[in-house]
């Protein structure tokens, strides 16, 4: 059944806080990056890391997640949380981010500007919307599995549909028009919205509440980024 969930979230203004959407149309400026797309979501300090491109072409069905099973973790200072174990001062804790134990192998990449943008905008809308710490690692590990934290446009022949945006929503699913669903707070927004009324989600497993809303094909696959959705959330929380 289609949910519009467009009926019960505010207009969204655009403002400087928006960022454009990738799509295939910068390929060229990545200079030999075939069918990956740009990162011009957000200021970037430099082009995609090789395992941002990786992480793209997971997301974007180019490469097979057994693929990438045998790659070791690929640690980054933004991502590694807090060395002690203790969150810093009117940070959520551990315990609080990963309640149920993390589930299987889990997977990490380096986060470039403008993955960060993206999941701050996630975190905010968590606070927002009011599912807490908790909810916020959910939408970022699902972002993360979905779209590696990129704001991705329409891929052309490598498009799932017509998925779209930080999570991947489709239009003809009723999760807004292209534009709302490639603004990053109107899709977090909206992902929450919808996380809200799966019942008793703040006591089901990751993977299990964020399939409930994804309805992925692959539906364990959101397990393996709870770690480093918990790292994120413990920084911009």
């Amino acid at each position: 059944m289609k949910v519009d969930f467009t009926r019960w979230l505010p207009a969204i203004a655009k403002d400087s806080y928006r960022k454009t959407a990738l799509s295939v149309a910068g390929v060229a400026a990545l200079g030999g990056l075939a069918l990956a797309p740009t990162a011009a979501a957000a200021p970037v300090t430099s082009g995609p890391h090789q395992g941002a491109v990786a992480a793209i072409d997971l997301a974007t069905g180019k490469a097979a997640t057994s693929a990438h099973q045998d790659e070791q973790p690929v640690e980054s200072g933004l991502t590694t949380g807090s060395a002690t174990g203790k969150p810093p001062a009117g940070k959520p804790s551990r315990a609080q981010l990963i309640p149920h134990g993390i589930e299987g192998a889990q997977s990490r990449v380096p986060l470039d500007d403008a993955q960060l943008a993206n999941a701050r905008a996630i975190v905010d809308a968590a606070k927002k919307t009011g599912v807490g710490d908790r909810g916020a690692v959910i939408g970022v590990a699902t972002s993360l599995q979905e779209s590696k934290l990129y704001n991705l446009g329409h891929l052309g022949a490598y498009n799932d549909h017509d998925s779209q945006g930080l999570f991947q929503q489709r239009p003809s699913s009723g999760w807004g028009t292209p534009d709302q669903i490639t603004d990053p707070e109107y899709a977090a927004t909206a992902f929450f919205t919808a996380l809200k009324n799966v019942g008793g989600w703040q006591d089901l497993p990751l993977t299990t509440a964020a399939q409930t809303v994804q309805v992925s094909a692959f539906p364990y696959a959101y397990a393996q980024w709870e770690e480093q959705a918990a790292d994120v959330v413990q920084q911009l929380w």
